[in-house]
C-alpha cells in the first residue's frame, strides 16, 4: 500500500464565511503594529486580541498571529494576509485525471505555486504532507497548530496548516487546510479538504473532478 494505508485523520476543520486581512506595519519589542480590515494600526502584545485576530508572538520583523485556528507569520512591508475565510474555488469548472497502472491517480499539481506530485485519497479527510516536502516547498509549517495523529504506525505529533494554494490541471483551491507528518511519504495525499470542493465521476480508468461551486 501507499502511504495513504491508514492515516486515520480525525480532525476538525475550522471555517467562516469571511475573510479578515491582516498586515504587519511594525514592531516595538515584543509588540506587534497591525492592521485589521484596513483599520487604524494598533499595537498588540503577545496574547492579546483584537476581535478574531490574536498576537502570539513577535520579534525581529515578523510577527505569529492566529485567527480562528489558523496561525499565519506576517513580515513588515508584506502585503495584508487574508485568514478566516471559507475555501475560495477557481479556473477550469472540472479535471480529468487518468489512472497509473495500479489504478491510482497521481496528477502532478502545485502547493503555493510549488510543484509537487500527489495522490488523489478519498479516505483522508486533508491534505497531507511529510515534513521534508513541507521543507522543499518552502512551507512554514512549524508556525501551524501541532496535533496529534493516528497514522498506521501509531501516534505522531503533526501539525495543522493552512495551504495559500492548491492546484490541480486548471483548477486551483484557496485556503486548504493540511497536515504536514514526520514520517516520509512518496506522494502529497490529495484529501478532502480539496476534494470536497468537486463531485467525482470515475469511468474506467478516467476520474473527473466537476466544481460543485
Amino acid at each position: 500500500m501507499l502511504a495513504r494505508a491508514a492515516l486515520l485523520l480525525a480532525l476538525a476543520l475550522c471555517g467562516s464565511a469571511q475573510a479578515q486581512q491582516v498586515a504587519l506595519s511594525g514592531l516595538s519589542g515584543n509588540r506587534a503594529l497591525l492592521v485589521i480590515d484596513g483599520g487604524a494600526p494598533r499595537f498588540l502584545s503577545p496574547g492579546q486580541s483584537v476581535g478574531d485576530v490574536r498576537l502570539l508572538s513577535a520579534s525581529g520583523d515578523s510577527a505569529v498571529i492566529e485567527v480562528k485556528g489558523q496561525r499565519q507569520t506576517l513580515r513588515v512591508g508584506d502585503a495584508p494576509v487574508s485568514l478566516g475565510a471559507a475555501l475560495a474555488t477557481q479556473g477550469s469548472a472540472s479535471v480529468v485525471l487518468t489512472a497509473d497502472g495500479q489504478g491510482h491517480f497521481t496528477p502532478t499539481g502545485q502547493i503555493n505555486g510549488r510543484s509537487v506530485q500527489f495522490l488523489v485519497d478519498t479516505g483522508a479527510t486533508q491534505v497531507v504532507m511529510a515534513e521534508a516536502e513541507a521543507k522543499r516547498i518552502g512551507l512554514n509549517y512549524q508556525a501551524g497548530q501541532r496535533l496529534r495523529v493516528t497514522t498506521a504506525n501509531g501516534a505522531v505529533t503533526g501539525y495543522g496548516v493552512r495551504l495559500d494554494s492548491v492546484r490541480v490541471g486548471e483548477a486551483t483551491v484557496y485556503s486548504v487546510p493540511a497536515v504536514v507528518l514526520p514520517q516520509p511519504m512518496p506522494f502529497v495525499l490529495l484529501g478532502n479538504s480539496f476534494l470536497s470542493r468537486f463531485q467525482m465521476k470515475r469511468q474506467n480508468d478516467q476520474l473527473t473532478l466537476e466544481r460543485r461551486y
